[in-house]
């Protein structure tokens, strides 16, 4: 991994997303600006793509992104905009209000995977598993991934019966036997197979 390289007072933000295979809940984006210095200590820390870190080695690295970066923003599609406007388009949506939070704007935006975002406004480049080669995008997936792994640990207790604690809105299998039997929530993505229809 890396830190995106640097031109004198050039602010890059990475930008990446979690939640888009879930029957449950929000997709929420993260965006992150680190000077190369503060890459470099992240890297030092551990700092990779989310899905290789432990959840506990998440939580321990929110604190330091937080601190070192230059500035971050969180943004998300709700269920609503899933529904409306298909999965990939409200992954992208999360990313555009994320990276619309940072201020100044940012001069260049990494983006995560291989679809550009429409309408950004800004200049942007894809990334295919950005997450493990720019730090900036790899910090990004963490901050992302806790805050929606802890908001649907709040909203297991309002829709008991899921298993969303576990699962994190995941289709696992007891969560699939719970719609079977209990039938969706208003945070399930009716869209979805499973969830029912829209």
């Amino acid at each position: 991994m890396n830190n995106c390289e640097h031109l004198p007072d050039t602010k890059i933000a990475g930008v990446d997303e979690v939640g888009r295979g879930c029957l449950f809940g929000p997709v929420v984006a993260a965006a992150v600006v680190l000077s190369p210095q503060a890459g470099e200590q992240l890297l030092r820390l551990g700092v990779t793509d989310s899905k290789c870190l432990s959840p506990v080695r998440r939580e321990s690295l929110v604190e330091p992104i937080q601190r070192l970066a230059t500035d971050y923003a969180l943004g998300l599609a709700t269920i609503h905009d899933i529904d409306r406007l298909n999965i990939l388009h409200a992954s992208l949506l999360a990313m555009t209000r994320a990276l619309r939070r940072l201020d100044p704007p940012p001069d260049l935006c990494l983006v995560d995977g291989n679809q550009p975002i429409q309408n950004l406004g800004l200049p942007q480049q894809t990334v295919v598993q950005g997450d493990r080669i720019h730090t900036e995008i790899a910090a990004a997936s963490i901050l992302a991934k806790v805050w929606r792994d802890r908001l649907i640990v709040r909203l297991d207790r309002r829709y008991p019966g899921y298993h969303l604690a576990r699962n994190k809105g995941y289709g696992s299998a007891a969560h699939r036997l719970a719609l079977q039997t209990l039938g969706p929530t208003p945070q399930h993505r009716r869209s979805f197979k499973g969830c029912g229809s829209v």
